[in-house]
């Protein structure tokens, strides 16, 4: 596979990549460096937000939603001026000290967000995380908010199967991966450990193809894992970074896989911190709009 970079520029902490079918485009964030960032036919615009930003997620009404410390925010993408057009819609997790982490919507549009104790400060340097505070939320499109899961760590991964019957979700901390069923009135029951601790760094964001294998980003380990549906390692794809953070499949055919990583102080390659795509020669699944 050849990875390259999809422009010049090199982020702090890019994560939460989101491929919008509709509009053939490319949404991200560098957490650290507070931007919301898009690339699609029109070119590339970044939006500069006032606090660490998670998730960049387009909405069917034609907005987008941005995850914030704060709250859960509507921004208006045909503005000029990103701090003048936020319009908080709700609040998920309003444990002080937490900040946005992973999210992704589900089939039906909802957004599932996790969240984790804040480990960065004003700065943009590291605070180390001494509490397991962090929590999974259902945000739906009304704005009203159930809460999934409890005492997290740092939440990474968000994948549904086919059915929804069932949902991936990891954590870092851990250095693992979980699979836990979805119950009939949306409660998480039955956590297993669908993929445990791996030599090559800590799981990350993922992507699920169109086979139901999961191609999960390792954190400080320099490549993907793909797991098949059943958990068992398929392989393992090196990346020409040392700290990817997350995976989308986009493009024409859903067969380029773009990877956001980061840059820090022990950065070891010259592309840490790129946004990197190579076509895999296999289809991803599609990500879902928010629904409101």
């Amino acid at each position: 596979m050849q990875w390259l970079p999809i422009s010049q520029q090199h982020y702090l902490l890019a994560e939460g990549p989101f491929w919008d079918v509709r509009q053939q485009t490319l949404y991200w964030v560098d957490i650290v460096g507070r931007l919301a960032c898009r690339i699609g036919p029109d070119g590339y615009r970044q939006w500069q937000l006032a606090e660490p930003v998670s998730a960049f997620i387009p909405c069917q009404r034609g907005d987008a939603l941005v995850t914030l410390a704060s709250g859960v925010y509507r921004l208006d993408l045909h503005a000029a001026d990103a701090a003048s057009v936020l319009e908080r819609f709700c609040v998920a997790d309003g444990t002080p000290g937490n900040r946005a982490n992973e999210a992704r919507c589900d089939a039906q549009g909802r957004l599932w967000l996790g969240t984790m104790q804040n480990n960065i400060d004003e700065d943009g340097g590291d605070l180390p995380i001494t509490r397991r505070s962090g929590g999974l939320f259902r945000v739906d499109p009304d704005g009203s908010i159930t809460q999934l899961l409890s005492d997290l760590g740092i939440v990474n991964t968000l994948l549904w199967s086919e059915a929804g019957d069932r949902v991936i979700c990891g954590d870092t901390l851990d250095g693992s991966l979980y699979s836990h069923r979805v119950a009939d009135d949306g409660r998480l029951i039955d956590r297993d450990t669908w993929a445990g601790p791996h030599a090559r760094g800590v799981p990350d964001g993922s992507a699920m193809d169109a086979e139901g294998y999961v191609w999960n980003a390792r954190w400080d380990g320099h490549c993907l894992l793909r797991f098949a549906p059943d958990g068992c390692l398929d392989r393992l794809v090196e990346l020409p970074v040392s700290h990817p953070t997350s995976c989308v499949f986009g493009g024409p055919n859903l067969t380029h896989l773009y990877v956001t990583s980061a840059r820090t102080g022990e950065a070891s390659t010259e592309l840490d911190g790129a946004v990197l795509m190579a076509d895999v020669g296999i289809a991803g699944t599609p990500c879902t709009r928010f629904a409101g």
